[in-house]
């Protein structure tokens, strides 16, 4: 039995072989183990110790620490051994794994180098400065010992290259969250949200981490020539879900349809009789349609025009023209108004007939004067 013993304690261990040790003291540049079952005093090198540059033993083990060890190289009386090698061959097989399967995992930022970021994953994982944030970031002095949500991206375990990102999780957490905020979203559902951008043909609003379309007809009740007339970049805005078109991710929304209505109360805003400024929106063959007030436009029928026959509205009237109009009819009810031009050309006219009769009246008066003054004189003569 003893015999047995002893030989078991000589034993040496051959390369490639993994063994456990326990840290039996630990200097500057390299570390003493004592390996189980072997006579043989362990030697692990510094480099030897993490994938990773290390400035000192100390960083890496402590004292009693137990280490699997790969035995890179047998000498009389001494075995270098390795911890990186064995952490490397765990770590592989890890990355593969996570790599396959899209895993998102956290790992600290062990130091800042020129193009990126180094981790310690066992090997030596790389996260380029172009994959660190979705955004541009100019200083990364920051990141040193912070934990970042990593995925892999890119693996070649002959030429020892992973590439790490953490751009891609977070991408891929904007996604989950888009998909689903659309399928929560529904049709006439009142959110609040920031505009993002404007265009020729509408404003883009953030409800919560997905973009919906207000377009321009949308944003007022009252006509819009562009949108940046009505909203601003970054500002705030109530809006009402229209329509949600899942499979192509298209939010139609509506800053319109929250807001009061432009007929509404519009019998407290206007009245018959009120003559007001007013712009030619559109000439039908009947008539011309004003707008009044935002959003609210009346009815000048053909009748109501001119003084003068016409065929049709555009004789008189063009689009976008300024007139004064008079309200002859509010009807909120039915959203109607009526509208006249003729009757404020009537109203001036008094004046001047007024004026012509007063020219008549002083022709008339000369010329009876002058028979009258007339007649004296023939009397004397």
């Amino acid at each position: 039995m003893t015999e047995e013993m002893n030989q078991v304690e000589v034993k040496t261990p051959e390369v490639g072989e993994v063994v456990k040790g326990i840290v039996s003291k630990v200097e500057e540049k390299h570390v003493i183990a004592d390996i189980e079952n072997c006579k043989h005093t362990g030697i692990i090198p510094i480099s030897e110790l993490s994938s990773l540059h290390v400035e000192k033993a100390s960083d890496v083990v402590e004292l009693n620490e137990e280490l699997e060890l790969k035995v890179t190289k047998v000498e009389e009386d001494a075995l270098i051994l390795s911890k990186r090698a064995v952490d490397a061959d765990k770590a592989w097989d890890e990355l593969e794994k996570k790599y396959d399967a899209k895993e998102v995992f956290e790992a600290e930022v062990k130091d800042v180098v020129k193009g990126g970021l180094v981790v310690d994953l066992g090997v030596r994982g790389f996260i380029p400065a172009s994959l660190v944030e979705a955004h541009f970031v100019e200083d990364f002095s920051d990141y040193k010992g912070k934990s970042l949500t990593l995925m892999v991206v890119e693996l070649d375990r002959e030429k020892n290259r992973v590439i790490l990102s953490h751009r891609a999780v977070i991408e891929k957490e904007q996604v989950e969250k888009k998909q689903k905020l659309i399928d929560q979203l529904k049709v006439g559902e009142v959110l609040e949200g920031t505009v993002q951008r404007l265009t020729d043909f509408g404003a883009f609003v953030d409800i919560g981490g997905i973009d919906g379309l207000v377009h321009i007809s949308q944003l007022s009740h009252s006509h819009v020539d562009k949108p940046s007339d009505v909203v601003g970049e970054g500002e705030k805005v109530t809006v009402k879900v229209l329509s949600v078109d899942r499979d192509n991710e298209r939010i139609s929304l509506s800053v319109k349809e929250t807001l009061p209505g432009p007929w509404a109360n519009i019998s407290e805003k206007v009245k018959a009789g009120d003559v007001l400024e007013g712009t030619v929106r559109r000439l039908v063959s009947f008539g011309a349609f004003v707008e009044i007030l935002p959003g609210v436009e009346g009815l000048v029928h053909i009748s109501q025009i001119s003084n003068k026959h016409i065929g049709t509205p555009h004789e008189v009237l063009e689009e976008n023209q300024q007139v004064k109009v008079k309200i002859l009819d509010v009807n909120e009810e039915e959203q109607r108004i009526s509208l006249s031009i003729r009757e404020l050309e009537e109203s001036a006219k008094p004046d001047n007939q007024d004026l012509q009769n007063y020219q008549s009246k002083e022709e008339s008066s000369g010329f009876q004067l002058g028979e009258m003054i007339g007649d004296k004189l023939n009397k004397l003569k």
